[in-house]
């Protein structure tokens, strides 16, 4: 007979997590929770102070990411747990909160069942993911792993003027580069999935392998602008009518390449946007993302394969922005996190995080993986925000049994 599962207190999850919503609240049932904000202090105080009524040690390092943890038997690299708690503004209750409240939910049990872990535990709340304040987002988790110089990031300001630097200082929570995370065993980090895909297809638990590579480029299509009333559509070098000309064509391009591509056109000036001026200038973006280099590959040839004059001789400039490659998270930890998954009879499958989180980051140099639950429609960074409460229990259940496991070997 199969000995019963060790299962975290589902209603006590839930309580916690609203509990958590509390410190930003909106009139919605939203949370705007921006990092290193009065809220923020607050929720950081509260999770403090749960942290250590179970008698963890907490720590903070100099990006004021905090970590508490539960000693072990040995004094191994600590397996840790976590995410973020800061939001956007007008968020929702789950992103990145259910993350640090998951570490929490499983130190809690393993308490109160008397087990002592053979190493030890850690819960992190990374500083400022969002970006929503200062940007860029996966702030302290870029500059843990050496993705970003600290100098340039704690000088960012927000719209107010007030620099990370100075922020992180009023908060409190300014802390010692000595405490930052450096090895662990693993890192896990459970999240809601933002997206539409689990809930569609009715399954409750995510084994994310990877977060996907992406490219984002800007166009620059230069016309002339003259009266809109009196040139002759044949004398026009309409600079609008042929960035449509364009996007219909990149769009039947990039469509054909792969069904598993997501491209995007999130930003597109004119000038000079006066409904009697011929447009003179377009500047868009096109922004793509997917697992493949080769897919991103054949996306950029396409993109560098677009006329520099087209047929009413408008000049067009294409100019890559950023991108970055696919993070491929650990096999053993996501074989182990599907095990545990089928294990506590979950339905699970694998799959791509489009988004970015801290995980890719710390990814670099621990061993990582994550696990998505479903968002109710797909909604996420907005009030209407929502994952179930049993499926948030399963998704810290699988967290929970995956640890487990580990420490038994």
């Amino acid at each position: 007979m199969q000995k019963q599962k060790l299962l975290i207190n589902g209603e006590r999850l839930k309580d916690e997590l609203e509990r958590f919503a509390n410190f930003g609240r909106t009139e919605n049932n939203g949370v705007t929770r921006l990092a290193l904000s009065k809220e923020d202090q607050l929720v950081r105080d509260y999770f403090r102070s749960c942290c250590e009524e179970l008698g963890l040690t907490v720590t903070v390092d100099d990006m004021g990411c905090m970590y508490a943890t539960l000693a072990g038997a040995t004094d191994q690299p600590p397996i840790v747990i976590g995410s973020h708690l800061d939001t956007v503004k007008k968020g929702g209750r789950f992103d990145g909160v259910l993350g640090v409240v998951a570490g929490l939910e499983v130190v809690r049990t393993l308490v109160e069942n008397g087990i002592k872990p053979s190493i030890p535990i850690a819960i992190v709340n990374f500083t400022n993911e969002e970006g929503a304040r200062f940007e860029p987002s996966m702030m302290a988790s870029g500059v843990l792993s050496g993705k970003f110089e600290k100098t340039a990031m704690i000088n960012k300001k927000d719209t107010n003027g007030m620099t990370f630097k100075h922020a992180l200082q009023a908060s409190g929570y300014a802390g010692d580069q000595e405490n930052r995370l450096t090895e662990a065993s693993a890192f896990l980090e459970l999240h809601i999935e933002q997206g539409p895909i689990l809930e569609k297809q009715s399954i409750t638990i995510g084994v994310v392998e990877c977060v996907v590579g992406m490219i984002c480029y800007e166009i620059e299509v230069i016309g002339e602008s003259d009266h809109a009333g009196t040139t002759p559509m044949s004398m026009r070098k309409d600079a609008l009518f042929t960035a449509n000309d364009l996007l219909t064509d990149i769009r039947k391009q990039l469509a054909s390449l792969d069904t598993e591509l997501v491209y995007t056109v999130g930003r597109m000036n004119v000038y000079p946007n006066i409904h009697t001026v011929i447009p003179n200038t377009v500047v868009f973006t096109i922004e793509s993302r997917h697992k493949d280099p080769e897919v991103i590959a054949a996306v950029e040839q396409v993109i560098k394969n677009l006329p520099q004059v087209s047929a009413e001789g408008c000049k067009i400039k294409a100019t890559k922005l950023w991108g970055r490659d696919t993070v491929w998270f650990d096999s053993d930890i996501c074989q182990s996190l599907d095990e545990s998954a089928k294990s506590l009879g979950y339905s699970n499958k694998r799959m791509v995080s489009g988004a970015g989180h801290d995980a890719q980051f710390i990814a670099s140099y621990i061993p990582t993986a994550m696990v998505f639950v479903p968002s109710v429609n797909g909604k996420s960074h907005c009030e209407e925000e929502l994952t179930h409460w049993e499926e948030c229990e399963k998704g810290v259940n699988v967290i929970l049994d995956t640890i487990l496991t580990m420490l038994a070997k």
